[in-house]
């Protein structure tokens, strides 16, 4: 492991956005299913496990993926923003996190079609086109519900939804959010000719079916302004995780094109490797870079020293951890004191809070 004078850019205490981060390394967000089930509350141990790695200071903190709406959920225990009660509950993390030094984003988050009546209130799984997911619902364990389309008056309802859980967010003490528009969710189901077969102005060629997301960017900036909010976006699917863009330049610069047509400043694409290189001997975020001078948050796979190669190279701006901070509350104290992490185990990791 190198030490830490040689991870000057990793360390670097940074301004990015509306935020004054102690270092460039971000805890990635990572789903737990820790919540109250029946009401989407957060609990104590939340609270503490979020202290922790406030406490040894990561610079940002993304939250799990956290619901708009009951009809947004597709798994069991996920936590929500959309009550007083589940505001409350998450003012404790707020206000636990800043105690430390620390700042919060939540990722606000609708599953869409990957998702079962008996977890959305008895209603159909919502979508962009009535198209079955493939598969078994992970931890479910059953197969995905036909979705129902959305109407075009239902998509605004959404898009509010969106809007007021930014705006709940706020108000339980979080520095911002992310939106979740990666892994095949609601707002990836819009963005993908998988999912998304409408004749409308939502559907159509890659940038009409990239409207949807632009006008959630738009309603959650209007909220919270655009130095509070991050968009997540990814290839990869939940339920097709091998999943490639074909004409992968060309879909970088739709995307791009939409975000800077919606307002947003800062962009996190989702991988599990981000070192590999898919095309011209480039990855994902040198392509992004090609076309994005704003704020980059990098993710997958990184360990200290590539997170330090790519933020010198100005590849990224930030570098998100995930899995070694469920095995290491303490993983940043471990780098500068040059100790070994533990390594994560899923049998065990998964299944605790630390």
């Amino acid at each position: 492991m190198k030490s830490k004078t040689t991870l000057d850019k990793f360390f670097e205490p940074v301004e990015i956005g509306a935020w004054q981060l102690k270092n460039r390394v971000v805890m990635a967000p990572m789903t737990r299913c820790f919540a109250n089930d029946e009401t989407g509350v957060v609990g104590d141990d939340i609270v503490a496990y979020y202290r922790k790695r406030a406490a040894d200071g990561i610079g940002l903190i993304i939250t799990e993926g956290t619901i708009i709406s009951p009809r947004g959920k597709g798994y069991s225990r996920v936590p929500g923003l959309y009550t007083k009660e589940q505001i409350n509950a998450w003012r404790k993390v707020t206000d636990a996190v800043h105690q430390e030094g620390g700042k919060i984003i939540a990722q606000i988050w609708h599953v869409g079609r990957l998702s079962h009546h008996e977890l959305t209130g008895g209603l159909p799984p919502q979508s962009a086109s009535a198209i079955r997911a493939e598969g078994i619902m992970p931890r479910y364990r059953k197969p995905y519900d036909l979705p129902q389309e959305m109407s075009k008056i239902e998509i605004k309802e959404v898009i509010s939804e969106y809007a007021q859980a930014a705006k709940n967010a706020i108000e339980a003490g979080f520095d911002g959010v992310e939106i979740h528009g990666a892994g095949g969710y609601l707002i990836d189901q819009f963005n993908s000719d998988i999912s998304n077969q409408r004749s409308d102005e939502y559907g159509g060629n890659l940038k009409q079916r990239l409207t949807f997301m632009k006008e959630v960017l738009r309603a959650v900036i209007e909220v919270v302004g655009a130095n509070r909010v991050v968009i997540r976006f990814s290839e990869g699917k939940i339920d097709q995780p091998h999943y490639r863009w074909e004409d992968l330049e060309a879909t970088i610069r739709d995307f791009v094109e939409a975000f800077h047509e919606s307002g947003v400043e800062m962009i996190h694409f989702s991988t599990l490797d981000f070192s590999e290189v898919r095309e011209d001997g480039k990855t994902i975020s040198q392509l992004l870079r090609k076309y994005w001078s704003k704020v980059i948050i990098g993710v997958g796979g990184l360990n200290p020293t590539k997170a330090e190669e790519a933020l010198i190279a100005g590849t990224i701006d930030l570098a998100a951890i995930g899995r070694p901070l469920l095995a290491n509350p303490d993983y940043l104290s471990r780098i500068k004191n040059d100790i070994s992490p533990i390594s994560y185990d899923s049998t065990k990791h998964l299944l605790k809070l630390y």
